[in-house]
């Protein structure tokens, strides 16, 4: 059981808030599987406020989801203090999340994202600021520097829980590596033994082994996981099960994985329209293909769908050929 100010969650496991991915459609999928929360990918403060329809279609949260954490992000106090305030009044998230980590330059060159990551000071002011003006409680998704010269994260961990955060994401890699080399438990690790609010740890949670060793290596009150949950949701199953029995649950079929593949699909196009909901839904297929014996054709020709019913024709077909050369293979053997 993982508790963030007074939202209970059933489970430590956690959905990390990727851009361009966590979308109501695959956060609702990945959540049927068993995930305790599940994070919106990071909005902008100054779209919220300026009330811009894409973004505001970004805030669409299925009732269905619950408990669900939304992300803001921004370099500015008024602004992001007044789209907190938003999202706490007109929006069913249990949480608000604050955007501390997201690496890229179009960014942080808004002093926003990782380029908080320098300056704990401004953490306390901007983290209290959001506290003070919303209801629902407020927490942190955070690298653990900006570079190897500039690791903060014990400070910045404590400004946000002084500053009346009810919760701290950290992952173990810095700005300047992005998404590359290895993430670091160690600092996960110390920032857990220096702080009293719950801290979620994330980085390198590969398989549900992972998952264990950094709930035991490290202390965390949860594991988020991100791109091991891309195409495979059932990484989210099998962690859940495994914390709860010690025992690994099976990997889907092939034709379990293309139908939830298409679930998702159908759930994207509810959510927006089909031209752009296919286009979107390429980079997924491509993941729930993964790992799958003879894929490199579809995958290919995925990225040539412009309709559902293309989409759909190809996945299934691929399906059938997949199970006929398994049935021809068993009846070989015999």
């Amino acid at each position: 059981m993982l508790k963030i100010g007074d939202v209970q969650i059933d489970n430590p496991v956690v959905l990390a808030p990727m851009a361009g991915v966590c979308n109501s459609a695959f956060r609702l999928t990945v959540k049927e599987f068993g995930a305790g929360l599940v994070c919106a990918e990071m909005v902008s403060d100054k779209g919220i406020v300026s009330k811009n329809g894409r973004t505001m279609d970004m805030l669409y949260i299925d009732e269905r989801e619950y408990p669900l954490s939304l992300q803001i992000f921004g370099g500015e106090k008024e602004t992001l203090v007044d789209a907190a305030r938003f999202v706490d009044q007109n929006s069913n998230a249990a949480i608000i999340d604050i955007n501390m980590g997201c690496p890229v330059p179009k960014i942080t060159k808004c002093d926003a994202g990782a380029k908080w990551l320098l300056d704990p000071n401004k953490i306390y002011d901007m983290v209290a600021a959001v506290v003070d003006a919303v209801e629902k409680p407020v927490t942190v998704k955070m690298r653990m520097g900006w570079d190897e010269d500039h690791i903060f994260a014990i400070q910045n961990a404590q400004a946000v829980e002084r500053a009346g955060g009810s919760a701290v994401a950290l992952h173990g890699r810095t700005r300047v590596q992005m998404y590359e080399g290895t993430a670091n438990w160690d600092i996960i690790r110390e920032v857990k033994q220096n702080i009293n609010i719950p801290l979620i740890g994330n980085g390198d949670v590969q398989t549900p082994q992972d998952a264990k060793r950094m709930l035991d290596e490290t202390g965390v009150d949860g594991v988020m996981i991100g791109r091991a949950a891309l195409g495979n949701p059932w990484m989210i199953y099998q962690t859940v099960k495994y914390l709860e029995t010690g025992k690994l649950a099976g990997e889907p079929s092939v034709r379990e994985k293309i139908d939830v593949c298409l679930l998702h699909l159908d759930r994207l196009i509810a959510l927006k329209n089909e031209h752009i909901a296919v286009r979107e839904m390429r980079k997924h297929a491509a993941w729930y293909l993964k790992g799958i014996r003879g894929n490199a054709t579809v995958r290919n020709a995925v990225n040539e769908c412009s309709t559902r019913e293309q989409l759909a024709t190809l996945l299934t077909d691929f399906v059938q050929e997949v199970e006929e050369k398994m049935e021809l293979a068993e009846s070989t053997a015999v």
